[in-house]
């Protein structure tokens, strides 16, 4: 039987999320090779600054004519995502990639329970703690409590995200925001990355990493995203998005050697359904959803 155009759409614009989706998870993972020589606020500042560098000459953002509301709002969005990124590749020093993502999408998802009001989307919230539950069966302890705790406070930063991508979509046109907000969140972390580096995050390999992690974590996600968002709800989107920490564990696993018990694979699979539950229930609503590509 012949694929219908609308159908070959709708395939290719998920893949088009998908294969964005997989290049942030390797870009993280490809980040995590290179922690031995910079650490991880190295990594953070470099992604931050190339980043920063290709998205300021693509889109070329006009500074002159803003008003305070736009600074306030920018400079705001900014430190969310420095700290966002900080704590997300902190956490990567103490936790697999996808048991990170994992504790890192709760943020994502009590939000996506909030803004629904249903009861049913309490009971998506029930299943992905039950999730946790079990990916913390033998205690925190044996996950390290430090990284679970950055993951979250990433998870909260990732909220925050969210909630400013909205307004700064409000204040700036494409992705001039973000191209500014890029640019103070490297302004933000270059500093601590070089202090706690040292000479090491100048050296040529180390650059080239930088830039492979920012344009498969950023420049090439956002490009892809932006596509995928013109032609599917935000709801579909978001659900999408909701694979993240699945692919994690496999890049996890391809790049890093990362492997995870049974038991943790069904628990992560668990958070993962209960996320793309909870934000089917909150796009039935009719108010829009305050979304822009990931960080």
């Amino acid at each position: 039987m012949a694929e219908t155009p609308a159908r070959g759409i709708a395939v290719s614009t998920v893949g088009l999320v998908v294969a964005g989706l997989i290049c942030q998870e390797v870009g993280a993972a490809v980040a995590v090779t290179v922690f031995p020589q910079v650490g991880s606020t190295g990594m953070v500042a470099l992604r931050l600054f190339f980043s920063a560098v290709v998205l300021l000459i693509v889109f070329r953002p006009r500074l002159r004519g803003r008003t305070r509301a736009d600074w306030l709002t920018v400079v705001a969005f900014g430190l969310v995502l420095a700290t966002m990124n900080t704590l997300f590749y902190a956490a990567l020093n103490y936790l697999h990639l996808g048991v990170t993502l994992t504790f890192e999408i709760l943020g994502p998802l009590i939000l996506s329970v909030v803004i629904s009001r249903r009861a049913s989307s309490w009971l998506w919230a029930v299943l992905a703690f039950g999730g946790v539950a079990l990916l913390a069966r033998g205690g925190f302890t044996d996950l390290d409590p430090l990284g679970v705790v950055l993951a979250l406070g990433a998870g909260a930063m990732w909220v925050g995200y969210i909630l400013l991508a909205g307004r700064t979509g409000q204040h700036f046109s494409r992705l001039d925001g973000l191209a500014i907000a890029m640019a103070i969140g490297a302004i933000v972390t270059v500093p601590f990355g070089v202090a706690t580096a040292g000479a090491a995050i100048f050296r040529p390999e180390v650059l080239l990493f930088g830039f492979a992690v920012a344009l498969l974590s950023s420049a090439i996600p956002y490009g892809l995203e932006l596509l995928a968002l013109r032609r599917m709800p935000a709801s579909t989107f978001s659900i999408l998005l909701s694979l993240a920490p699945g692919l994690a564990a496999v890049a996890g696993y391809v790049i890093l050697g990362q492997t995870l018990e049974p038991l943790d694979a069904a628990a992560i699979a668990l958070v993962v359904i209960a996320s793309m539950g909870a934000v089917r229930a909150a796009s039935r609503r009719p108010a829009p959803e305050p979304l822009e590509p990931l960080a």
